[in-house]
């Protein structure tokens, strides 16, 4: 359904060559198409890893039954609302179940990809955080999707539930496991993650009115993935965690290199850094960097008021 990882490599691998035959280039336009270049290919890559990643942890599905019935029975001791009850009251509506099928495979990706646009656009500045905080809970959630094996409800037909994508027409997972994802793969669930995360950015970073109606992507996301059977209320509520967590783990990143930064400014441009502004001294030109310049500036109002260059 999604873009094959080997697709998603080969895009990659065609933007980075031209990434590297444009950066010389130093016409705006071009230098733009680079930037937006290089942010696509990193993207790329990052979706081709979880794409495969996914696919390697389909090996790993011993103990999944027995881990999905000791978490039904957790849910059940700490009284959270019953998924088979919920799922009984819409299964029979058919397009109720047909709109929970479609969101249920269809809105998460798309809904992310429109997020990191708008903010890379809109809001460079913000976008680093969106990006990696996207890139740290895949991660989170796929190691443990690899450690832990868990089968979702419509696997456990023995306490009612019913795989409403099959009973539709509409599963992602086809007959067998041979559709497009892990179906072991419940706990936690990248759903619940994915669209958490999208609301916060726009509630974070959107000045508009309207951004409150975000919060229906949320909902409409959980209710799918409950109602249809795919996850268990806990899946989403580790996927919370793993998001907090990977929050944590970028602001703290970014703090730190940015102190690193700010301690050995040269480390990362170098010493050959395009020079800036140039001093004449008796008829010869000599390139001065930014830094050595700045301490040669005097204040505006300190002694004679200005001069003529």
């Amino acid at each position: 359904m999604w873009l094959p990882y080997q697709n998603a490599f080969q895009i990659a691998a065609v933007l980075v060559v031209l990434v590297v035959s444009l950066h010389r280039v130093q016409h705006r336009g071009v230098k733009i198409a680079v930037t937006t270049a290089t942010e696509l290919a990193v993207v790329m890559v990052l979706y081709g890893v979880w794409q495969k990643v996914r696919e390697l942890a389909v090996t790993k599905t011993v103990g999944a039954m027995e881990n999905a019935h000791s978490l039904w029975d957790f849910e059940q001791r700490i009284h959270l609302p019953s998924e088979v009850a919920l799922q009984k009251v819409f299964i029979d509506n058919r397009p109720i179940m047909q709109f929970l099928n479609v969101y249920y495979g269809g809105a998460h990706v798309p809904a992310a990809g429109a997020v990191l646009i708008w903010v890379f656009w809109r809001h460079r500045d913000r976008y680093a955080a969106v990006r990696n905080t996207f890139a740290l809970t895949i991660a989170g959630c796929i190691t443990i999707q690899a450690l832990v094996p868990m089968a979702p409800p419509r696997f456990l037909t023995d306490l009612g539930f019913v795989d409403a994508g099959l009973k539709y027409h509409l599963s992602v997972y086809g007959t067998g496991g041979s559709g497009v994802s892990n179906e072991l793969a419940a706990m936690p669930s990248l759903h619940v993650g994915w669209c958490v995360l999208v609301a916060l950015a726009v509630l974070a970073i959107s000045t508009s009115k309207w951004k409150w109606l975000i919060l229906l992507h949320p909902v409409l996301t959980i209710l799918s993935i409950t109602i249809t059977a795919n996850h268990w209320w806990l899946d989403g509520v580790v996927a919370v965690m793993v998001l907090a967590v990977a929050w944590v783990l970028q602001h703290f990143g970014r703090l730190a290199l940015d102190r690193l930064l700010a301690r050995f400014p040269r480390l990362v441009r170098g010493a050959d850094a395009i020079p800036q502004p140039v001093a004449v001294v008796g008829g010869d030109v000599v390139e001065r960097h930014a830094e050595d310049l700045a301490h040669d500036v005097e204040p505006i109002g300190a002694g004679h008021q200005g001069s003529s260059l």
